[in-house]
């Protein structure tokens, strides 16, 4: 495992981390607290070194999950979270101070520590962005030793952008071979702020496994089942906005072109490494056996200039028109 400098924080976390949105769960299914810490320890014991977690994954669970695991690892880890999708509705008039407060006091006492390492904004309402109150609320929080680093979540470039205009000290963002353009403006622009890039949605919920057909079919509960079209949040989570169909044949070129075999997926995360902006990548895992697939990406051979121009060429025939567009 590899280590990148995460912006202005000082720590230097895994390139290939854990996102924990599925920790203890498949996608709908019960959470398992004992799956849960044996995908953590598996993680850990191949050097991964940071987690990205929020208040609402598995309302609150994978927050206390992560709790129980690094309890006698605080000193030797990084903990991420996202506050901020708690509210019903979730507009830019519930970022109240108020509220924020409450979500990092909450959020305090779900990983029992006295200082979130970091706090992000999690996909706030574009709004929020030009409401600096937000942020003044977050500085605050840090004078008073409650965070020591925040940053945002974002669902778009240009919201990235505009955070750059606080002191933040990361964004999250979705960067993957189906979501190429934060790297064609933004990640210069972060570096020469330092503030670290950490790389979300890396296999487009999944399509860049390039294990999926057109017949696949999702559990009732999945967001790939019920949230294709954006019915239940942001259209560019689900397959990084990313038609279903054209998703599969993109990603059956891009496992030819590339000679991937069945390694399509370490490929895929080895690619977002290239860039040297990106701090870390968090593919998610819900049982102990995905981590060594996931951490494998990082003894994946760079990329050679024919194979970064093998990505670009089938983003633009399949991808770019609309997504470039509209995120």
């Amino acid at each position: 495992m590899e280590y990148r400098q995460l912006g202005k924080t000082g720590f230097k976390i895994s390139e290939v981390s854990l996102g924990t949105w599925q920790l203890g769960s498949k996608w709908g299914d019960p959470f398992d607290e004992n799956d849960a810490q044996n995908t953590l320890a598996a993680a850990y014991d191949a050097g991964v070194n940071f987690f990205d977690t929020a208040d609402i994954y598995q309302d609150g669970l994978s927050e206390r999950a992560l709790a129980t695991f690094i309890k006698d690892k605080r000193d030797k880890v990084f903990v991420s979270t996202k506050v901020g999708r708690k509210l019903d509705p979730h507009v830019a008039s519930g970022y109240t101070p108020a509220n924020i407060t409450k979500f990092v006091e909450e959020s305090l006492r779900n990983l029992d520590v006295d200082a979130l390492d970091n706090v992000l904004l999690h996909c706030p309402p574009t709004a929020v962005y030009y409401t600096p109150e937000v942020f003044f609320t977050l500085d605050q929080l840090k004078k008073a030793g409650k965070i020591k680093n925040y940053g945002v979540s974002v669902e778009r470039v240009e919201e990235a952008m505009k955070a750059l205009d606080y002191d933040i000290s990361a964004v999250e963002i979705i960067y993957n071979m189906f979501r190429l353009r934060p790297a064609d403006r933004f990640f210069k622009m972060a570096q020469e702020q330092n503030v670290g890039i950490i790389a979300r949605v890396p296999l487009a919920s999944g399509l860049l496994s390039g294990k999926y057909t057109l017949d696949t079919a999702f559990g009732k509960a999945d967001h790939r089942n019920f949230n294709r079209h954006g019915e239940a949040f942001d259209q560019g989570e689900t397959f990084s906005g990313v038609d279903y169909a054209t998703g599969v044949r993109a990603a059956n070129e891009l496992k030819e072109r590339l000679r991937a075999g069945d390694h399509l997926a370490q490929m895929a995360l080895r690619y977002i490494l290239m860039a040297d902006a990106v701090s870390t990548v968090i593919p998610g895992a819900s049982k102990p056996e995905q981590i060594s697939r996931n951490v494998a990406a990082a003894d994946v051979p760079a990329f050679t200039p024919e194979q970064m121009a093998i990505v670009r060429d089938v983003y633009d025939k399949y991808i770019k028109d609309p997504v470039q567009y509209r995120w």
